[in-house]
Order: C-alpha cells, then sequence, then structure tokens
C-alpha cells in the first residue's frame, strides 16, 4: 500500500541527533527508512523483525532469494547476528570495517531465515558512514538492508533515486547527499573451506588479499526466475539495469573505442536515440551522439566508480533507447565497475575485434 514518503535532509558528517531518532523510531516500529551509506543508499528495516524484513522485499519487488545484507555499527554486533565467527572475520573487520566488506557467516537463529533466503548464512557489514552508524546504534538493531531501488534497476547513490524508485513504498529518506564510492560493498563467503568474493565491489580484491591469500572469485550469472537462494545479493544475470537496452563492448582500449563510435552510430543512424557511457578523454570522439554522459578519467577507477550509476540513471531519464558502454581496466575497483556493467547489460557482451553482428533493440534487429 502506497503511502506518503518524507525526506529529511541531514548534514553527512554531523548529522542532527533529533533527525536520527525519528529515523531511529521508524525502525524500532518495523518501518522502512532509505539511508546513505559510503557505498550506496540502503533501504534499512530491522533485522530481526521477520514482518519488517517482509517489507523491504515487497517495497522492492524483490524476489525472497536474493538475500539482504544485516548492518551493524558496533564489533560486538557480529556475534548477535551469526555464530561460530572464525577468527579470519575478526582479522577482516579490524582491517576493513567500518567500510565496503561484507562477510557471509554462519547465520544465528534470532535472524530471520528470510532475511538470506533460508540459507544458514548471514552477510553482515558495517558501513563506514556517519548517517548509517549513527542510525543503527540510535535504533539499539542491526540492520537489513539492500540498496533502495526497485529490484533489478540501478542502485540509488542519491536521495533523489531513491524517491524515484520508492515514494510512496519507504516511510522516509534520510538525505545526505551522494554517496562517496557508488558501488556496493565487496561480499566475501568465509563459510566455503577456501574464502570465496562472491560479489566485487567497494574492497578491491588485491586489499583482500594480503589477508587472504588463497581467496577464490566467484563468477556466476543466474537468471532472476531462479528459485534458488542466491548466497549474496547481486547474482542475478539482469542487475542494476536501466529501462533502455545497455550495449556492453569489451576489448584492447582503442579497439573498443573505436567500435563504440561504429555501434553509437549505426543505431542513431537507425533512428534510435543514442547514450554513450563515456570516459572524459574520449567524449570528443561522440559529438554527433545524442546524449554523452562522462563517467571521468580512464585511469581514476574511484570517480568512474562513484558516477556510474547515477550517469546511467540520468541517460535513462533522458529517455535514451539504447546505451553504449566500453571497457575499463579489471583492477581495483575496475572489477567491480565492469561486473555492474555486465549485469545491466544482462550478460552480454560485444567484442570489440569481432566481426559486426545483429542486436535486437525493440522491434529492431540492427547489425553493429
Amino acid at each position: 500500500m502506497l503511502h506518503t514518503t518524507r525526506v529529511l535532509q541531514v548534514d553527512a558528517a554531523e548529522p542532527a541527533a533529533g533527525d536520527i531518532e525519528v529515523a531511529a523510531v521508524i525502525l524500532r516500529a518495523g518501518g522502512l527508512v532509505a539511508f546513505p551509506t559510503e557505498t550506496v543508499y540502503g533501504l534499512g528495516a530491522n533485522a530481526l523483525d521477520s514482518r519488517a524484513v517482509a517489507r523491504i522485499f515487497e517495497a522492492k519487488g524483490r524476489p525472497f532469494t536474493d538475500p539482504l545484507i544485516v548492518h551493524i555499527a558496533a564489533d560486538r554486533q557480529l556475534e548477535e547476528v551469526a555464530e561460530a565467527v572464525p577468527p579470519l572475520a575478526h582479522r577482516l573487520a579490524a582491517r576493513f570495517w567500518p567500510g565496503p566488506l561484507t562477510l557471509v557467516l554462519k547465520r544465528r537463529a534470532r535472524v530471520p531465515a528470510t532475511v538470506s533466503g533460508g540459507r544458514d548464512t548471514v552477510a553482515v557489514r558495517m558501513p563506514n558512514h556517519p548517517v548509517a552508524l549513527r542510525l543503527i546504534a540510535a535504533a539499539g538493531l542491526p540492520v537489513a538492508a539492500p540498496s533502495a531501488n526497485l529490484f533489478m534497476r540501478p542502485s540509488p547513490t542519491q536521495a533523489s533515486h531513491v524517491l524515484d524508485d520508492l515514494s510512496g513504498r519507504v516511510d522516509l529518506i534520510l538525505d545526505a547527499g551522494p554517496c562517496p564510492i557508488g558501488v556496493e560493498s565487496t561480499v566475501l563467503d568465509l563459510t566455503t573451506p577456501i574464502p570465496v568474493v562472491l560479489r566485487p565491489g567497494g574492497a578491491p580484491v588485491e586489499d583482500l588479499r594480503a589477508l587472504v591469500p588463497d581467496l577464490e572469485i566467484l563468477n556466476r550469472q543466474v537468471s532472476a526466475d531462479d528459485s534458488e537462494a542466491q548466497p549474496a545479493p547481486g547474482m542475478f544475470v539482469k542487475h542494476y539495469s536501466p529501462r533502455a537496452r545497455l550495449l556492453l563492448i569489451a576489448g584492447a582500449p582503442d579497439v573498443v573505442l573505436h567500435r563504440m563510435v561504429a555501434v553509437a552510430t549505426a543505431l542513431q543512424n537507425r533512428g534510435l536515440q543514442v547514450g554513450v557511457l563515456a570516459a572524459a578523454e574520449d567524449a570528443q570522439n561522440f559529438k554527433a551522439i545524442d546524449q554523452v554522459a562522462i563517467l571521468g578519467r580512464r585511469d581514476d577507477l574511484a570517480g568512474i566508480s562513484h558516477q556510474l550509476f547515477a550517469q546511467i540513471r540520468t541517460l535513462d531519464k533522458s529517455g535514451v533507447d539504447v546505451m553504449v558502454a566500453g571497457q575499463f581496466a579489471r583492477t581495483g575497483l575496475g572489477l567491480a565497475i565492469w561486473d555492474r556493467l555486465l549485469r545491466a547489460a544482462e550478460g552480454m557482451i560485444i567484442h570489440a575485434s569481432a566481426p559486426p553482428a545483429p542486436v535486437q533493440i525493440g522491434a529492431l534487429k540492427i547489425t553493429v
């Protein structure tokens, strides 16, 4: 049932205690609060209240097979939601928390199974944002919070994105401006014999390997209608997707740029409204294209990460029929950027050096 969504503007560094308490009261009463983290805006509910947790899935239109992440604000809360916590988890928490690292551990029975799609695990993290930390502390409970957007849409990095998707579905939005990192946390599973990165994100794999040298990276893409509960959020082949079709081109940078120009031009010549997600130094090559969204300099992966979802949403709002994006380096934050673009493109890749091939864009089949 839709209702009025209240928006409170708060200072990102020093949120007023009164505003935080307003949000905390809503959480304690079983309501939904969207709040900023260093990664993206989260849609929070009491992680120990099964009815509140169910409201998250209802608001997002999210299947119960897609697990949530439980957010905490103090080290002691880890043992309250997870059991048999291995020493490695504490070492990782000491190094990366608060920060964009989620650990998958054994779930305590007090955490509703719906949080984890019925699995016996729980994903936990401590966000590195003053608003998030003070909200969780003031509420006095762990907070389950996926990204505050409709299921499969690009994640929200500004309060306006949350309002676009969830107006009338959430009780309160704490607006503290843009999220610094712009992509979700890295999810590391510690319940397997060898630790596995289930989702690349804001904590680079290279940094994790300093403590977990033998970790593996899972490359898994499943259909949204898969009935099996997933081990982590963000594993569906179609995810973070704009309404427009997104075409992802991979290969060496100079070849990718040439192919992007050719593809965008071919699509526009067929009468489609085309948007390009471009590196700053490449933008001049797309002067003839309808819409160009600049993500940042190619060597500034943090800047690209910060802009990615916001620029995808900007192109979507402009009404383009199709977006064209290219590959960036897959090191550091680049691995998370690649993952988000790949899922936004529904797993389809155009290899820059491959011969032209037909692509379906709505009712049109166009060779690009």
